[in-house]
């Protein structure tokens, strides 16, 4: 009976240890397995406009351009309790309402200084709600960015095995002491 319990121990190690790999490299937006879906398809526009206003596109990609609006979605759904998903969606809905109370206009229509404006107001606000949703969402965002499968490979230059062996490399003493008359 033991001896089952050990053969079972070790396969499910073993098949953790198979998988790591996989767990360990970055991801990409199409790597992301498809799921129940959190949000509306306007909520999900607005969300990759929100997180575009936190990394915007310089010469690199911006953070809408990596999916990282798709990255937050679904850790959010598949990795938080219901309470972080309730802060999302009231969150985005919060932001839409703001956006038209301040400017007259939905928040993709606004110019990026308006975008952030609106995104500070939100995190100095005395809502814990609204505080809330600008941590989670600044939080996720650079979290989906900086393990993204573009920064990773061209920007971090990410090694999952650090450093390379090299077999059969000549060694060139450093400190050698130069030969004189007397160490001969």
């Amino acid at each position: 009976m033991e001896r089952r319990k050990a053969l079972k121990s070790l396969a499910v190690a073993v098949g953790g240890l198979v998988s790591l790999p996989g767990w360990a490299n970055s991801w990409t937006s199409a790597s992301l397995p498809a799921g129940p879906v959190l949000l509306a398809p306007q909520a999900d526009a607005l969300l990759a406009e929100v997180v575009e206003t936190i990394i915007p596109a310089t010469d690199t990609p911006g953070a809408k351009a990596l999916g990282v609006h798709t990255f937050i979605q679904k850790i959010v759904t598949d990795c938080m309790d219901p309470s972080a998903q309730e802060t999302l969606t009231k969150g985005l809905t919060a932001v839409e309402a703001l956006a038209r109370k301040t400017y007259t206009r939905p928040f993709a229509a606004l110019d990026a200084s308006q975008r952030t404006d609106l995104l500070k107001t939100m995190n100095q606000s005395p809502e814990s709600d609204q505080k809330g949703f600008v941590s989670l969402v600044k939080g996720m965002t650079i979290r989906g960015y900086m393990t993204s499968e573009y920064v990773m490979n061209n920007i971090t230059h990410y090694q999952m095995i650090p450093g390379h062996y090299y077999g059969c490399v000549p060694v060139v003493a450093k400190n050698s002491i130069p030969k004189t008359p007397q160490n001969k």
